[in-house]
């Protein structure tokens, strides 16, 4: 089997053709980028003991793509933002937030559903914009994640305190159990990955559901109290809280509205991993658009329906809630514990430790799952030593895995007190990387659909087409950039904290520094829209979206002739595929 292919606009010549079977292309040395097309890098990925599995279902992406957007974000840090902003900040920060991550699950829909690479985003950086991109993206993403596993376990550790004091478990304990665990279930593959990760999400959708109705219940007088609070927080102490320090009161209010706005983006911290896993997707251009479809509604049930009622049950100068925020990642952490003690519901608080429990876990075994692919795919792409590229039977690519789990030993800096406060400077920094994950995608969407302008291809005829582009993109990429500017903004509030300042923003520099070394070292350029490569690899996902299309038919003929409610299959067809 062969296909032609344009080489990258740094190659002399115009076509270059690789065979699929050959034994050259295995042996090239993949971490010298030089010399080598984007051709032959994505063929490496079709390989013996360099391909990944195709292993996730409909129903594992859709509720991958959830589960990455419910976090502690929503459980614990709407606290801290309707504390510092009040309820109306609240809810209409995280709508506009919701719509602006929406707008980046689109903009990635299209671009997955046309040739859904291995690599991720790194790769579409790669191949749609400039190999610098690539490399910068790619490896901010990584570092984000190395960090961000650590980061999980360590407040998993600090969950399971609210039950065991540290001074009878040491929290090392914890924190190995919890590697434990995690490396168990990434070592045998995404199928068993993919179901974990539909059980935790599964049960991360019924907690907040949970969460939603028993704050309805509070509001409308259902609690012990049987206190009627309907929208009395919003009238007093009101439904705007000036930010401290500023004498003019709209001022006050607007600066208030802009820092939760940063914490917004950072609650839907996650949504976009679910374009790591498409690689081990089946039927990406059947799958992918029901699971992007349904986000916006999730968006708008979890997490809107969420901040909501929260602000109907808390007031933002509620002492608890203050309190709340200065507690560590346990149910004490929770606003929604703090509703719950209000309204005199004894017992729910451990309840609600529980699901903060299943949230972390959930959050660091995926976190793992999406470094490992994300050096796998940086060595796919020739931006990592080629080790990191090889899998093992199982689809898994082994020594990704093993190097992702030993940065998971940064968690142990919190079981020395003069290691935490280091540690927390580490999380600052790459809490901005998701934010330049988004950018990037939006700024790869658009020099996409250039490229298909250019050359004749017509968006009508995708698998899936972002809405509204392009004034959805870039009016997003708009307001994703001026949110990173503003992201600490308020150190230069009250007195200037240089700390935070330069663990904040350093996450910028470290990007631009990564992008313009890369691009003085191999002196790449910015593809022009008629030389990048809208061909390598496509001709595979056409062949599977062919032949899914005659196994749905093959399905749904089937299931014709079944009736009975005890068979699996028609009882999940008619009652719960829609789910997902």
């Amino acid at each position: 089997m062969s296909f032609t292919d344009k080489k990258s606009p740094q190659d002399s010549n115009d076509k270059v053709f690789i065979d699929v079977e050959a034994n050259s292309i295995e042996e090239y040395a993949i971490s010298d980028s030089v010399g080598i097309t984007d051709a032959e890098r994505a063929m490496l990925a079709t390989k013996d003991g360099y391909r990944l599995k195709k292993g996730f279902k409909a129903r594992h992406l859709s509720m991958i793509a959830i589960g990455g957007a419910l976090g502690t974000g929503l459980l614990i840090g709407s606290g801290a933002a309707l504390s510092s902003a009040g309820p109306a900040n609240l809810l209409i920060a995280y709508t506009f937030i919701g719509l602006l991550v929406y707008t980046v699950m689109c903009s990635l829909a299209e671009m997955a559903t046309y040739i859904p690479l291995p690599d991720g985003f790194a790769g579409y950086a790669h191949r749609y914009v400039d190999e610098a991109l690539g490399f910068s993206l790619g490896w901010c993403y990584l570092i984000k994640f190395w960090i961000g596993t650590a980061n999980q376990i360590t407040a998993g550790a600090m969950v399971m305190q609210y039950w065991v004091s540290r001074d009878l478990v040491n929290p090392g304990v914890w924190i190995t159990m919890f590697i434990i665990i995690i490396v168990f279930i990434n070592v045998f593959g995404v199928k068993v990955f993919g179901e974990f990760e539909f059980i935790l999400s599964s049960v991360k959708v019924v907690i907040v559901l949970g969460v939603i109705v028993l704050m309805i219940c509070i509001a409308l007088g259902g609690s012990p109290t049987h206190d009627r609070l309907g929208f009395r927080y919003w009238q007093e102490p009101g439904a705007f809280k000036p930010y401290p320090g500023i004498a003019d009161e709209s001022k006050a209010k607007f600066v208030s509205f802009a820092q939760v706005l940063v914490t917004a983006v950072f609650s839907y911290g996650g949504t976009e991993l679910i374009g790591v896993t498409l690689g081990e997707a089946q039927n990406p251009r059947r799958n992918v658009p029901k699971a992007i479809r349904l986000t916006f509604y999730r968006i708008v049930i979890f997490y809107v329906l969420a901040v909501f009622f929260l602000g109907m049950c808390v007031p933002y100068n509620d002492p608890l809630l203050i309190d709340a925020t200065k507690a560590s990642t346990s149910a004490n952490a929770s606003p929604f514990v703090v509703a719950i003690k209000n309204a005199r519901i004894t017992g729910l608080d451990h309840l609600m430790n529980v699901c903060i429990l299943v949230f972390i876990f959930s959050a660091s075994n995926s976190d793992l799952y999406i470094g490992t692919r994300t050096l796998y795919g940086l060595a796919i792409n020739g931006n990592a030593p080629k080790l990191f590229a090889k899998t093992n039977k199982w689809g898994i690519p082994y020594y990704s895995l093993i190097l992702s789990t030993a940065f998971c030993a940064l968690a142990y800096m919190s079981c020395v007190s003069s290691s935490q406060t280091v540690f927390g400077y580490f999380v600052n920094v790459t809490s901005l990387f998701g934010l330049i994950t988004w950018i990037c995608i939006l700024v790869i969407h658009i020099y996409f659909v250039k490229a298909l302008e250019v050359q004749g291809i017509d968006r009508n005829t995708l698998a899936y087409k972002a809405p509204w582009h392009p004034y959805s993109t870039y009016i997003a990429l708009f307001f994703a950039v001026l949110v990173a500017i503003i992201k600490n903004f308020t150190v230069f509030i009250n007195g200037f904290n240089y700390k935070s300042f330069i663990t904040g923003y350093i996450a910028a520099p470290t990007f631009f520094f990564l992008w313009a070394g890369y691009k003085l070292v191999h002196k790449t350029k910015v593809r022009k829209p008629e030389d990048v490569d809208l061909i390598s690899l496509k001709h595979f996902i056409d062949e599977e979206e062919e032949q899914g299309k005659i196994e749905e038919a093959e399905r749904r003929e089937r299931l014709k002739h079944k009736t009975s409610i005890f068979d699996r299959e028609w009882f999940y067809e008619k009652f719960v595929s829609w789910l997902f």
